[in-house]
């Protein structure tokens, strides 16, 4: 069983019949659901994930500090605290985790603002370009049980995903890091007798690499650890994960360099396929130096196109 269907399972048990049966007026403010950080959420976790902050739990959003009435905030965090402590084999913490409570009655104000740096969650260009990436992963993630109030539902439509022209000014920048770290110091640095450098240069470069494809698929890129498990799953690309690893994995040598290159030309030679397969860029060469400026002229915003190409990293 994993967290989402242990977290389904415990709600719809315990959590659903305490909210109708104990708090039937508060239910017109209240989202429940199983969203935030926590490979849980994503479907990410197995067995290791279990040594810390794994519960039988689920969120019970309220808009904020005041609505409903302070009071009705505290019995409904009481309630949820008053809950079976064990399901399936599964015991509830005593402590909340060092990062604060992930589970249990949330201020719904306060879970958008800290992801977002606002308590609507809409967003100026600006701030579409500085939210970290897995912030808007785990906001738009999980599973929603209910949301009577609205309020989250509405923002996690509106962040689905990034705005055409942000998108692609996220996609220009990263294509030419791409460039600058793979096809340009990966074999410069080990030429220069610093392996551990051309080393550096192939994470910049896969770095990178994986943030195109989450773009190309219309993904948000989750938290880093997670990233190669979610880019196996996409529609787009996903084949391309293994051939990143290798990348990483392998040691740079007098008989692996060249083929490591090669890799890098290999994926460099699939994105430029999917770029022009989505109408992204008018370069008709592997330079991808050369599509990063074609994409970003394909912004249709004057004000965003003419930033600095890295503006949106």
């Amino acid at each position: 069983m994993n967290g989402l269907e242990l977290s389904r399972g415990f709600f719809e048990e315990f959590g659903r019949p305490m909210l109708e049966n104990d708090f039937s007026g508060l239910l017109p403010f209240l989202a429940a659901g199983l969203i935030g950080s926590g490979s849980e959420c994503s479907g990410f976790d197995d067995a290791v994930s279990e040594d810390h902050d794994f519960e039988p739990g689920f969120c019970i959003f309220i808009p904020n500090e005041n609505v409903p009435d302070r009071r009705d905030a505290f019995l409904l965090e009481r309630a949820y605290a008053k809950l079976p402590r064990e399901y399936e084999g599964y015991t509830r913490p005593l402590m909340q985790p060092a990062g604060g409570a992930r589970r249990g009655v949330i201020l719904l104000s306060d879970f958008i603002h800290e992801r977002t740096g606002t308590y609507d969650g809409r967003l100026s260009v600006e701030q579409w370009f500085s939210t970290p990436e897995q912030d808007l992963f785990e906001l738009t993630g999980g599973e929603l049980y209910f949301d009577n109030f609205g309020l989250l539902s509405r923002v996690r439509e509106e962040l689905i995903y990034y705005p055409e022209d942000i998108r692609r000014k996220k996609l220009a920048g990263q294509l030419l890091l791409m460039a600058q770290s793979g096809q340009y110091n990966f074999l410069r640095c080990y030429d220069h007798g610093e392996p551990a450098a051309a080393q550096l240069a192939v994470f910049e470069f896969v770095k990178s690499c994986t943030a195109v494809i989450f773009l190309l698929n219309r993904k948000y890129r989750p938290y880093y650890k997670w990233c190669f498990r979610a880019m196996r799953d996409l529609p787009l690309l996903a084949d391309t994960a293994e051939l990143l690893e290798s990348l990483m994995t392998s040691p740079n040598t007098a008989e692996t360099v060249i083929g490591k290159a090669d890799l890098i030309e290999e994926a460099a030679g699939r994105v430029i396929r999917e770029l022009i397969a989505q109408q992204l860029t008018k370069a008709s060469c592997g330079d991808l130096e050369k599509h990063a400026y074609s994409v970003n002229d394909t912004v249709g915003s004057p004000s965003i196109r003419n930033l600095h190409i890295l503006t949106a990293i």
